[in-house]
């Protein structure tokens, strides 16, 4: 039965707004590809490249999943399949397709969570039993709530492709057993701006951006029109799109969140990985559950399917599987650290990106099925999980995860057979890999948290720290806020090792605090502070946003610079005699000067020696280093 779309948009939207290229260059990030650059400058962007870059062999495959290929009506095969898995569409033929779904299904329903930083839609799609689904509404349904979301990097974009298969699958009367016990909640695509940057064009570039992927045509663009990594913003969720999709979370609180990429790195089996925080979750029942209730059943169907899963793989060097490979512990600026963060079940899902399109987006089609039912088959033991992993109120909190040696173990690491060779482009030693299932026990390093953080009862906020308490509103974490002036005396940290870093990073100025200094002060706050309480279900992420050990706290990402500045100062004329002063009245104050001169830089530096005494005359700036968020204990 056809019936009117929830929500339009026009069918051709404007010019301007799909127009491809998108200006900007890469800065500084973790896995960023930068175009071709010689020695006098950057290469010419219209300078079209003339050779294909050259990947290593593709391991050959068939499997059971090329079955789901069979059987389709011609009219409602999608994009990628009507060009045998070489061209995935744009966000309008996207959309289009969708609407399409949307008409010939009462299944099928489409919704706007919010807009780009371009005025793209951010559009969310909805497959469900349940008559009133939708995010206007509080849901009552008995069935899992499952949000997976592809494209958050737009060139990883296996998930859409899948997801739009799965979809019309659904419309068509199919597969529909997987939405008994389970609805799905789809975004197609989170980057869509970066989705919109697609190669092949007038601007020169290759079709395939992703020079070490293989597949599809045209793909998108890792960061946004900011040039911002969405998935480096969870926490500091500075971009509009990550706005949206925090305000989605918290409408729809999912109880399963799956985020969908392309990983590369060295060649494997493996098409299909997966993982999640488990060794030192902050929700250990949630990783509990994942590991084993829902792996196990992802593992079993995809094999059946004839895909080769496998764990994430990080190797500690592309270069030398000697040296083993991470068990990574994400932290919260990644979509399944942040989900660990704040007690919602989070799957990160990496597609091999050396394997063929085809396999690929089969695969993903295979795992967001299984999701489905694992999900609607143990959603009362899911929801058992998660409001336990809600109701604790773990007294330590581990921050800043390093590689934990000790306790490394064996792998029987699905590989490809490869050689190193000395390269007289590089001048070092490089890797290539040559086609051929190879079997090899690597080591595998855990992590565990470096830095430990006594939970405290609550910290306290001052109105001037407007953008602060901004960002913890969009984490919709609960805030108590200060009515009339009050004054209380707490602890306060002081950062005497808090520096700067030197290079930019997504857009801010990190920071790093060192060991803090705690010191006790009454403090009046002003009408507009809030005080944050930890006793909440969100308490762990409000510890990891405002200990400024935290790697990913508001801190660490640069939100109270202002602190690195002393504003007052004295002349050197005034401090020298009154140093002397200091030195007479306290013999101690002159051993630890002596012992203040053993630093040979510090002897040799006049400014340096003064400032010294002026930091200790009770002149200098008692709000120099002082983090401003004091702790309630």
């Amino acid at each position: 039965m056809k019936r009117t779309p929830l929500f339009f948009l026009s069918t051709t939207l404007s010019t301007a707004l799909l127009a491809g290229t998108i200006g900007g260059q890469l800065a500084q990030a973790d896995e960023a590809m930068v175009d071709g650059v010689t020695e006098t400058g950057r290469a010419s962007a219209s300078a079209a490249p003339t050779l294909q870059a050259p990947l290593p062999p593709a391991l050959p495959w068939s499997g059971a999943s090329e079955e789901l290929l069979k059987n389709i009506p011609a009219e409602w095969l999608t994009p990628i399949e009507q060009s045998q898995f070489v061209g995935t569409p744009n966000y309008d033929d996207t959309l289009t397709f969708l609407r399409r779904l949307d008409l010939q299904s009462e299944l099928i329903q489409l919704q706007e969570f919010g807009r780009s930083a371009e005025g793209r839609p951010l559009v969310l799609v909805i497959a469900s039993k349940n008559p009133e689904p939708l995010l206007n509404r509080r849901l009552k349904s008995p069935a899992a709530r499952v949000l997976m979301q592809a494209g958050i990097h737009a060139g990883e974009i296996d998930g859409k492709d899948a997801g739009l298969m799965l979809l019309r699958d659904f419309a068509l009367g199919k597969q529909l057993q997987l939405i008994d016990n389970a609805d799905l909640y789809f975004v197609p695509v989170f980057n869509v701006d970066g989705h919109e940057r697609r190669g092949g064009s007038s601007d020169g570039r290759p079709s395939n951006q992703r020079v070490n992927q293989r597949g599809p045509e045209q793909m998108g663009w890792r960061t946004t029109a900011q040039n911002l990594n969405l998935n480096r913003d969870y926490m500091k969720a500075e971009s509009p799109e990550m706005q949206a999709m925090l305000r989605l979370l918290q409408r729809l609180d999912p109880e399963l969140y799956l985020d969908l990429h392309v990983t590369d790195g060295i060649d494997y089996q493996y098409d299909i990985t997966f993982g999640s925080n488990d060794r030192n979750a902050y929700s250990p029942r949630i990783a509990r559950w994942l590991r084993e209730q829902y792996r196990p059943g992802l593992d079993k169907a995809l094999k059946k399917q004839g895909h080769i899963p496998g764990p994430l793989i990080f190797a500690n060097a592309n270069k030398d599987l000697s040296q083993g490979i991470s068990d990574w512990q994400a932290s919260p600026r990644f979509s399944q650290g942040y989900g660990d963060l704040r007690h919602l079940p989070a799957m990160l899902v990496e597609n091999h990106s050396l394997k063929p399109y085809k396999q690929r987006v089969l695969g993903t089609y295979v795992l967001m099925a299984a999701t489905l039912e694992l999900a609607g088959k143990n959603v009362a033991s899911l929801r058992t999980a998660i409001a336990a992993d809600r109701q604790q109120r773990a007294e330590t909190l581990g921050f800043v995860p390093t590689a934990d040696t000790a306790n490394s173990y064996k792998m029987k690491f699905a590989g490809v057979a490869h050689e190193n060779y000395q390269s007289p482009i590089s001048g070092d030693t490089e890797v290539r890999w040559l086609g051929q299932p190879q079997e090899f026990d690597v080591d595998v390093i855990p992590s565990q948290p470096s830095v430990l953080v006594t939970r405290p009862k609550a910290y306290w906020l001052p109105a001037t720290a407007s953008n602060a308490i901004a960002v913890l509103r969009r984490h919709g974490i609960q805030l108590e806020e200060i009515k009339q002036p009050t004054t209380r005396q707490l602890e306060w940290y002081r950062l005497p090792d808090a520096k700067q870093q030197p290079k930019a990073f997504e857009g801010r100025a990190l920071v790093s605090s060192g060991q803090p200094v705690i010191e006790t002060h009454e403090r009046t706050f002003p009408a507009g502070s809030v005080r944050v309480s930890t006793d909440q279900p969100l308490g762990e992420l409000v510890v990891a946003l405002l200990e400024p050990q935290s790697e990913d706290s508001l801190f660490s990402w640069g939100y109270f610079l202002e602190i690195l500045s002393a504003t007052e100062y004295i002349e050197g004329y005034v401090v020298e005699p009154l140093a002397q002063q200091m030195l007479q009245q306290n013999p101690a104050l002159q051993e630890a000067f002596n012992k203040a001169l053993q630093d040979e830089n510090f002897a040799k530096d006049p400014e340096a020696r003064l400032r010294w005494f002026y930091q200790r005359s009770g002149y200098a700036d008692p709000e120099y280093l002082l983090y401003p968020v004091a702790v309630e204990r």
